[in-house]
């Protein structure tokens, strides 16, 4: 994503913790994980990676087939 700003750098989340305190801060706010992605993005230089170990994953629901009769 680009910079709005080049004089106002992005600061950078590349370690688990900085992460951490940033979705702490982002969490109250947002409404969705999609949200989170979004502002995140926006807001900050990240570690995809690291941003993907931190938030929960959005598991599919399971669909189970029909008994065989």
């Amino acid at each position: 994503m680009q910079n709005l700003n080049p004089c106002n750098p992005r600061p950078h989340l590349l370690s688990a913790n900085s992460v951490v305190h940033a979705l702490s801060e982002l969490e109250p706010t947002t409404r969705s994980p999609s949200e989170i992605w979004r502002l995140l993005t926006e807001r900050f230089v990240v570690d995809l990676d690291t941003v993907a170990k931190v938030l929960p994953s959005a598991e599919p629901e399971t669909m189970w087939l029909p008994a065989r009769t």
